[in-house]
């Protein structure tokens, strides 16, 4: 069966039985019926064609508006039924009352091949698609999540607040209608698509002065789909089940020995390089080459075949032979007692019909063989807790606290390269390859139940299984922040559609919708993403969006204050004991306000004790630091002149120095102490690196990041307000 639309009325009846309230109507075959129903409803009303083969009706004319009096209704049916095309079918006409409001808005319901039925609701009216101004969430929502999805609009405050002298949106009685559509969504497969456009809010309440339901086969990805919550295997507690997948990764990430399959005496071959990364690393196992030839590599024999592993001595295989080859060595490996396999060798998907085919069987023979497989065409796996680098490039990043999940092997270099730049350390890295087996969803399940993981950073181009990708971002969410980077939106398009709702879901605006639903902090680059991640994983969370800016000059401190209003959090007006204390340490010249500038007036403990009284305070979140590293800037111009040493330099030269690495003490250690985010931003993180700053440096010796701008760092404090938000249950 094709898709077909349902009549207004019909739409209307379906929808009424899910909680969505609808504008008084009647049928009518004619002008005199037609009439006779308005003066039932009680004028003015509206008169419109109705027919399920009519969608969109505003494009045809096919609506009056605002009829005072019978005649007028006469006359509009009688101009109506004159427009009747004969592939309209059965046509009626629908007499409703006249609802009136100054505010629409358009809510529906898509059902997506990836997360199935979602919710949607945007600005409405006829300029809908135009402004795209939509967010969705998968069904079922529950109140909280429908309650919070206006707050996600761009133009919430058209809703949130009074307006034009109409009351704020009636948040539950909104909640109730997208609540209603998502149970829609669930119970009735063939339901392809809702359209409520518009959802006229009317004394503050939504109602459906239109509807547009279309029906359609239900998918069979719908029918075939199950509960996919993570762990899900019957007759086993959540300890026994996270307990099972430690036991499973642990073999890929934390293996006794590692087999290198196709070791190469030649630096450019990925045999050799992976070999030697986990040599020149220091992997603390014990490592198995094998080379069909039996040479020496970097000074240590190899082994001509995999029956030569003794048994039992290693759990991983790292493969960088022939794709055509692995079959076999897969078998052998796993006579000799290996579960896991790090598959770097290509061929395979990405090579056409015949590598997917090769693909399909490789992973056939793995799961035969009890086998956790990552890749093929995969980058590597690390885990720094070993000191192993099994990568076929560079670079190995120092031990931390973010692991890191990606579908490019490229980026998993990016975010590692981060990670040597700014000091803040990696647990776990993999690249996901052609995620035959094991596939991103796994590897953040995974990272959600490993205690040496605090941040799980992730990043994303397909979704696959897009429930269970849902189901294990939220699992994950609940015990630790997930930050993601999704490639591939340019290349999405929209969908054809009978609804305005299913011409607005796009690929990327449900994947957004999706991950903040589930707790996911999204970034729209990769150097935002390690930033956030960072940030999660060497800062308390904040309790609130109140943040003080506190800098060593005006400028920046201006244009940082407008970052925190761009980017939702709330610069506070300056409390009157923290003002009262600052003045007894500094002369009057001091700002006196939020953004804080001591304007020179400092001495030598001022920047220390005043940071100290800042984050102190109770009514700061958090707090931004501007400007570290300048006086250490001009120390190292002296020192890098010809005038140095002598001339009096040599003393505020260590002076500064000392006080600009001191300041980056005190940020740590008061941020610590009181429990709230402080974060340190200079662009002498890039400027004067070649002289290595002590502020900057002294930063990333305290083991947090000091971003290149105060954008940046007001950028990672929204993101990390988000997700705390989300993680309390706080609607936006």
């Amino acid at each position: 069966m094709s898709s077909q639309t349902l009549s207004e009325h019909a739409s209307k009846e379906l929808l009424a039985r899910y909680g969505v309230p609808v504008s008084r109507e009647e049928l009518a075959r004619d002008a005199a019926g037609a009439a006779a129903a308005a003066v039932r409803i009680g004028f003015p009303v509206v008169v419109k064609l109705c027919g399920d083969a009519i969608a969109h009706k505003t494009e045809r004319d096919l609506v009056r508006l605002g009829l005072a009096n019978a005649d007028a209704v006469r006359a509009a049916a009688s101009e109506l039924l004159a427009k009747m095309r004969p592939e309209d079918g059965d046509v009626q006409l629908l007499v409703a009352e006249m609802v009136r409001g100054k505010r629409e808005l358009i809510a529906g319901l898509v059902r997506d091949p990836q997360f199935g039925p979602c919710v949607l609701l945007g600005l409405g009216g006829i300029a809908a698609e135009a402004l795209s101004d939509v967010v969705f969430a998968a069904a079922p929502l529950t109140r909280a999540e429908a309650r919070g999805l206006v707050g996600k609009l761009r133009s919430a405050v058209l809703y949130t607040k009074p307006w034009r002298g109409e009351p704020a949106v009636d948040l539950e009685a909104l909640a109730d209608v997208l609540v209603g559509l998502g149970k829609l969504g669930v119970e009735r497969g063939d339901v392809a698509s809702v359209d409520l456009n518009p959802l006229l809010i009317a004394n503050g309440k939504p109602v459906a002065v239109d509807a547009l339901v279309e029906i359609a086969p239900a998918p069979a990805s719908d029918a075939a789909h199950a509960a996919s919550a993570p762990g899900s295997a019957s007759g086993r507690s959540a300890a026994e089940r996270e307990a099972a997948l430690r036991e499973k990764f642990a073999r890929l990430f934390n293996p006794r020995g590692v087999v290198v399959a196709g070791v190469s005496s030649h630096p450019g071959k990925f045999g050799f390089v992976a070999y030697h990364n986990l040599l020149r690393f220091g992997y603390d196992g014990e490592l198995f080459p094998v080379n069909r030839e039996g040479v020496d590599v970097l000074g240590h024999p190899t082994l001509t075949d995999v029956s030569q592993v003794p048994e039992d001595a290693a759990d991983l295989v790292f493969v960088c032979t022939p794709a055509h080859t692995n079959a076999d060595l897969l078998r052998a490996c796993r006579a000799r007692g290996v579960r896991a396999a790090f598959i770097a060798s290509a061929g395979y998907g990405e090579a056409g019909d015949e590598g997917k085919q090769a693909e399909r069987e490789l992973v056939a023979l793995a799961n035969d063989l009890g086998m956790l497989v990552a890749g093929p065409n995969g980058q590597g796996v690390i885990s720094t807790e070993r000191s192993m680098c099994a990568q076929i490039v560079a670079p190995y990043p120092p031990r931390g606290r973010i692991s890191v999940a990606s579908q490019s092997g490229n980026l998993v270099s990016s975010f590692l390269n981060y990670s040597v730049e700014t000091g803040v350390g990696i647990s776990k890295a993999i690249s996901a390859g052609n995620s035959a087996q094991t596939t991103l969803a796994d590897y953040i399940e995974y990272f959600g139940v490993d205690p040496d993981t605090a941040v799980v950073l992730a990043y994303l181009e397909s979704v696959g299984d897009g429930r269970r990708l849902a189901a294990v971002m939220r699992a994950t969410s609940k015990r630790k922040p997930i930050v993601l980077v999704k490639g591939g939106a340019a290349a999405e398009g929209q969908r054809a559609a009978a609804s305005h709702t299913g011409a607005l879901a796009s690929d990327d605006r449900v994947f957004d919708g999706v991950a903040k639903q589930n707790g996911v902090v999204r970034a729209p680059s990769v150097e935002h993403a390690f930033e956030w991640a960072a940030s999660f994983a060497t800062q308390p969370l904040p309790r609130g969006r109140r943040t003080i800016v506190f800098t060593t000059a005006g400028g920046w401190g201006v244009l940082a204050a407008d970052a925190c209003s761009q980017a939702g959090l709330t610069l506070m007006p300056l409390p009157d004991d923290l003002r009262a204390k600052i003045d007894t340490v500094v002369p009057p010249r001091w700002s006196r306000n939020n953004p804080i500038d001591l304007a020179g007036g400092e001495t030598r403990d001022t920047v220390a004790q005043v940071m100290d009284w800042i984050v102190a305070h109770p009514d700061v979140d958090a707090m931004i630091h501007l400007g570290i590293g300048i006086q250490a800037g001009q120390a190292n111009a002296f020192k890098s002149g010809p005038f140095y040493p002598g001339n009096g330099i040599d003393r505020i030269v260590d002076y500064h120095v000392r006080q600009d690495r001191r300041y980056a003490a005190v940020a740590r250690e008061v941020s610590e102490k009181h429990g709230k985010p402080v974060l340190t931003c200079s662009e002498l993180v890039h400027t004067d690196r070649h002289y290595g700053n002590s502020g900057p440096v002294g930063v990333k010796e305290e083991g947090r990041i000091c971003y290149p701008s105060a954008h940046r760092a007001v950028a990672a404090l929204a993101a990390m307000c988000e997700y705390a938000e989300w993680k309390r249950g706080d609607v936006p």
